[in-house]
């Protein structure tokens, strides 16, 4: 059973009832992230969520993290391109204590200048591991290749000249902005009574009052750029990235069962070509990113650096084939069925729901509906995804990204 309800200050809140479970996930999810951000804010939305955590008038950053640990309830929060999320798993039994502390640092952090200063050298150390994790390092730069040096081409962690500048007056002023309860969504998911979800949101997020948020759209143009950064490491890291549809677009389902035969598994073209017949890549594979207005189908693959550019070569030539020949009916059969039972599993995951949920609810402004999801994937037919296929490989438009110990820049 799900029930939705918007609080007097506009904050919507979405309960998925999931009877027969012993636990409940709960997250604020709020409609900001790297994607939103001016060059001088890049960063601003990730430092925030590490800093919510660093103490309240009431609490302490130890003293919080004890209360949650002596409930045996787990905490975190994550920044994306578009979204910020806080969240909590508990026993069900210990969901209202739980909701409460979680709305404690949310609702009434208080960025200590102390906590500021020891936080400010964590994330510069969380710069330097990714500036050390090439895998990393290679999405980032592909991101930066599809759409230069702002909104979704934004690194979420943002520049360390930018983290030791900010100021507790700056964040507090962006949280003004950009968390205001209109942009603002509570998702509950697990076994928790729908009256006590309601309950404990009202009184914790019914005292909000409406805020002016100053319209941001981040910039969707599309860039094809080749981006190279030389590093002495063992293996050669690369990605190209092509124009992919929005996620509101109709051909979403089928571009998410192109993209499982093409690089989703181990059965897909990808892995079984350039891993298991050609020896050429441990990791490589594939994926989707969805956005408001604009999208990107990315794929990947570590290798060795000596064999960089005949892997790359490998790479393009299953994506040619893939488009020029398309696929064959067991191949759509099979990556319908993988589509259906990833969705299917995630039903049965209070964490995959209070984000499915929550989203849906915050980009949308709708409830996800599993029926209808189940029923355009079951609609789908082998054409669909030929149309996917030509509608998201444009050659001409791509991008490429390569990390690692080469001569030259890897290309198309």
């Amino acid at each position: 059973m799900v029930t939705t309800k918007t609080l007097p200050g506009g904050v919507r809140v979405i309960v998925k009832r999931m009877e027969g479970l012993l636990s409940v996930t709960m997250g604020v999810l709020v409609g900001t992230g790297a994607a939103y951000e001016t060059d001088e804010e890049d960063g601003i939305s990730h430092f925030i969520e590490h800093m919510q955590f660093k103490g309240t008038d009431k609490y302490t950053a130890f003293e919080l993290s004890d209360a949650f640990d002596a409930l045996g309830a787990q905490v975190n929060a994550f920044t994306g391109k578009d979204m910020t999320c806080f969240y909590c798993k508990s026993t069900s039994d210990h969901a209202a204590e739980s909701f409460a502390l979680l709305a404690e640092l949310f609702l009434n952090s208080t960025f200590p200048e102390e906590e500021m200063k020891r936080e400010k050298g964590v994330v510069i150390e969380e710069i330097n591991m990714d500036e050390d994790s090439p895998e990393d390092l290679c999405l980032d730069l592909l991101a930066r290749a599809a759409y230069g040096n702002r909104g979704y081409g934004r690194n979420i962690l943002g520049p360390a000249s930018n983290v030791e500048s900010f100021t507790r007056e700056r964040l507090f002023a962006y949280k003004k902005e950009r968390y205001c309860p209109q942009n603002i969504v509570i998702s509950f998911a697990g076994n928790i009574d729908l009256s006590l979800a309601s309950e404990l949101a009202e009184k914790y997020f019914g005292g909000m009052k409406p805020c002016s948020s100053a319209k941001r759209t981040p910039p969707a143009v599309r860039e094809k750029n080749n981006l190279f950064r030389k590093k002495p490491i063992e293996q050669a890291h690369f990605a190209f990235a092509f124009p992919a549809i929005a996620r509101d677009d109709p051909a979403f389902a089928a571009t998410q069962v192109m993209n499982v035969i093409l690089g989703g598994g181990m059965s897909s073209r990808l892995f079984k070509k350039v891993r298991e017949e050609l020896g050429l890549a441990y990791s490589v594979y594939s994926y989707s990113s969805h956005y408001e207005a604009t999208g990107l189908f990315t794929v990947y693959a570590g290798v060795n650096p000596q064999k960089a550019e005949q892997a790359a070569e490998a790479v393009v030539s299953v994506i040619q084939e893939f488009k020029e020949k398309g696929v064959s009916e067991e191949e759509f059969l099979r990556g319908r069925e993988q589509l259906k039972s990833s969705n299917i599993f995630s039903q049965e995951n209070t964490s995959s729901q209070m984000l499915l949920y929550g989203k849906q609810l915050l980009y949308k402004n709708e409830v996800y509906d599993f029926e209808k999801r189940m029923a355009e994937i079951s609609a789908l037919r082998r054409e669909d995804v030929h149309a996917a296929i030509a509608q998201n490989f444009d050659f001409s438009q791509a991008c490429v990204a390569s990390v690692g110990n080469l001569e030259r820049a890897i290309e198309l």
